[in-house]
């Protein structure tokens, strides 16, 4: 597969399924990709995959893409010690694929499962921007008869928020747009804030859409829990120190990083949200505090 033709494949399988989280579709790509290569030995497969990777991130500059792909590619070829014989090896490889893709696909339901039960009858929850894990929390919450009133920030610049208030409508959930000004005025009403995230840090500080951290410090003023929810496809191999330590290639669209010169002049579409301000993470592989998270970080990319 050239250039061209991965990333054509990665966008179909985003127009395909509007619901499918970036790196799952960088994840399928990858397998397809391994599935038509020709390379003639294991360490040129290894290098193609790496490559094929690369060639996704330029596409989509997300932190998920970036775990998700190097994550695939840390689960496939563990296998590639265990076997001399290189269409032996591409078969496992082809298997295990398959099985972490599917694995990941279980993800948000598990983690819908561990996070509904903190969502008491009659409480108003805050959440930030378009999460499809967090409308998938919720979805259980309301599918399990539960009464509870949404506030989504207008999450500017692509009022992704109002896409999410859309979302809840139809599941009847009552649902408020405020202004990401407005987090602080509204905060005094609410019970819990639910967000999601594009990349979970080793400290178990989370990148997500800009906005994140300040409601995570207005949270911590008001002394309102803080609940993250992500899939473990988005443990990322980072650790931040602060705002200006996250990489250029998080913080900005991958077509920004093409064309602008100065990027300084330009607005970071992430932001760093340290653990301190973190209460629980919901993950699919359990409800983690923020100090658990590096554990389980170093599980998956020993």
């Amino acid at each position: 597969l050239d250039k061209i033709v991965l990333v054509e494949y990665f966008r179909a399988q985003m127009r395909k399924d509007p619901d499918m989280a970036s790196a799952v579709a960088a994840i399928r790509t990858l397998l397809e990709f391994l599935k038509r290569d020709k390379g003639e030995t294991i360490l040129g497969l290894r290098e193609s995959l790496k490559w094929a990777t690369d060639c996704l991130t330029g596409e989509d500059s997300s932190v998920a893409v970036s775990s998700g792909g190097e994550l695939f590619l840390r689960f496939i070829s563990l296998t590639s010690l265990e076997h001399q014989d290189l269409s032996r090896c591409k078969k496992v490889m082809e298997e295990r694929g398959e099985l972490f893709l599917e694995k990941i696909s279980m993800s948000r339901t598990k983690v819908a499962k561990l996070c509904h039960t903190f969502i008491k009858d009659g409480a108003k929850i805050l959440t930030h921007s378009y999460s499809r894990v967090v409308l998938r929390v919720l979805e259980k919450a309301a599918a399990e008869k539960k009464r509870f009133s949404v506030y989504v920030t207008e999450s500017q610049p692509d009022s992704a928020g109002r896409q999410m208030a859309e979302a809840l409508r139809k599941l009847n959930v009552p649902v408020t747009v405020v202004l990401d000004a407005a987090v602080g005025y509204v905060l005094e009403k609410v019970d819990l804030v639910i967000v999601g995230a594009e990349g979970v840090v080793e400290s178990g500080g989370i990148i997500n859409k800009i906005g994140t951290y300040q409601m995570a410090v207005c949270s911590k003023a008001h002394n309102k829990p803080f609940y993250v929810v992500a899939e473990s496809f988005k443990f990322v191999r980072l650790y931040p120190l602060n705002q200006q330590d996250v990489p250029d290639k998080f913080k900005y669209k991958a077509d920004t990083l093409k064309t602008v010169q100065n990027l300084s002049e330009e607005h970071p579409m992430i932001d760093y949200t340290p653990p301190s301000l973190i209460t629980l993470l919901f993950t699919d592989l359990g409800v983690l505090t923020p100090s658990a998270v590096s554990d389980e970080l170093i599980k998956l990319y020993l």
